[in-house]
């Protein structure tokens, strides 16, 4: 089949957050840099743009936006999305199969935002990812000509050794990949306190929009990239992939093993009705900020509470008590309430909770008691937990046995349970 007969692949996502939008999402990015933005009816361009003007001319449409290969389009009201998104989809593949340019000709170049997003990619591959660990980030506010601003937050504002740092290897770093650069002006107030972002109990609020009366670290999130689907928070894999310094593949993977864990949490006070996320792999962190209209901002992600095994030692006591505090009336709840309910709402969460629970499993079988991750369940398995606690079950030699169901064993544990609360 030749190129110019082979059918495009392109997947329409509906938008979580806002029913007059939807994604559609195509094999390969259209652009690099910052989305492009077309308003129908807006200010003449420097260039036709094809794309943009074959899919307004459909009607009923009045926004779209190109970020990567998705391209989102915002209706008007009244427009109906079943008459719209083949109309839509059939514009696309048109322009993409016609013109080499579907957004028109490049703008001119903006050096100073050349250089801005030169050195924002350096530091987010080569710095940051070190200086999380210390719950820090260094942001590059502006440029102008070749004067660079940086920014310090979290572990590194504050800190005494940051200013040695900026100078010694981030400012080097940059000026050997970006010999442009001229001065580099550091624009943090280490005068604001010790660690001030993200310290507990005290300063500022990890979720505040301020630091010492500053504007904080933020990067608008695309539209589309974070969605609720079954009550949890997903997140475009092709977008946090490379901020957790994963592949998708390896990010998919790692949701799955636990191996890339997340946590979700809602914002009190001053920060009722935010929402805060925050995903983590084995060297680096990415978090988000959640708004109530749906739009979200990149923010640094707190210090990690501690290392792996000290968190999921956390996890399993806080598992064992709100399993043990059912009600008996109801003493199943389904693993992704049971994650809800310990405040894990990130993609990965029910991997985690699960993890846990083959801890505490293993704990209640080496001391003979009753296996207290029975109040755990499928919410498709008829009541029953997943396959994973059977099999574990079997492998630590407590069932079931020869001739008992899984179904009958779950019910012995559960019986056994309730013998032991009523003791």
């Amino acid at each position: 089949m030749s190129e110019s007969t082979t059918r495009r692949r392109i997947q329409a996502q509906s938008s979580a957050n806002d029913a007059q939008v939807m994604g559609f999402l195509l094999d390969a990015a259209l652009q690099e840099g910052p989305p492009a933005r077309f308003e129908v009816g807006g200010a003449e361009r420097d260039a036709r743009a094809p794309l943009p003007d074959a899919l307004f001319a459909i009607g009923g449409l009045c926004h779209v936006e190109v970020s990567g290969a998705t391209i989102w389009v915002r209706k008007e009201e009244g427009a109906d999305w079943a008459a719209l998104k083949p109309a839509i989809a059939a514009a696309i593949r048109q322009v993409l199969d016609a013109s080499g340019a579907p957004l028109g000709r490049a703008a001119p170049v903006d050096p100073d935002a050349e250089l801005l997003r030169a050195v924002e990619e350096l530091l987010e591959r080569q710095v940051n990812p070190s200086v999380a660990a210390h719950g820090g980030h260094i942001a590059a506010e502006r440029v102008s000509g070749v004067t660079v601003y940086l920014r310090m937050s979290g572990g590194c504002q504050g800190c005494a050794a940051s200013s040695a740092t900026l100078r010694e290897g981030v400012e080097r770093m940059l000026r050997a990949a970006l010999p442009e650069i001229g001065e580099i002006v550091d624009l943090t107030d280490h005068e604001a306190g010790s660690n001030p972002f993200y310290e507990r109990g005290g300063g500022a609020s990890p979720m505040a929009g301020e630091v010492a009366g500053k504007p904080a670290f933020h990067r608008p999130v695309p539209p589309g990239v974070l969605n609720w689907q079954d009550d949890q928070i997903t997140v475009d894999p092709d977008f946090l992939a490379p901020r957790l310094g994963l592949s998708p593949e390896a990010l998919r993977a790692g949701l799955r093993t636990g191996d890339v864990v997340g946590v979700t949490e809602m914002g009190k006070g001053a920060d009722a009705g935010k929402t805060r996320i925050v995903l983590r792999s084995a060297t680096r962190a990415w978090a988000a900020e959640v708004f109530t209209d749906g739009t979200a901002r990149e923010i640094p992600p707190p210090r990690a509470a501690g290392a792996a095994a000290g968190r999921e030692e956390t996890l399993v006591a806080e598992l064992r008590a709100h399993l043990e505090a059912l009600p008996e009336e109801t003493p199943h709840i389904s693993y992704g309430a049971l994650a809800r309910a310990l405040g894990h709402w990130a993609p990965g969460s029910v991997t985690w909770i699960t993890r846990g629970l083959e801890a505490t499993m293993r704990e209640d079988a080496a001391a003979g008691r009753a296996l207290i991750a029975a109040r755990a369940v499928s919410r498709t398995g008829d009541g029953l937990p997943a396959r994973g606690f059977f099999d574990l079950a079997r492998s630590l030699g407590i069932g079931p046995q020869e001739g008992q169901s899984e179904a009958e064993f779950h019910a012995r544990e559960l019986a056994r349970l309730r013998q032991g609360s009523s003791a």
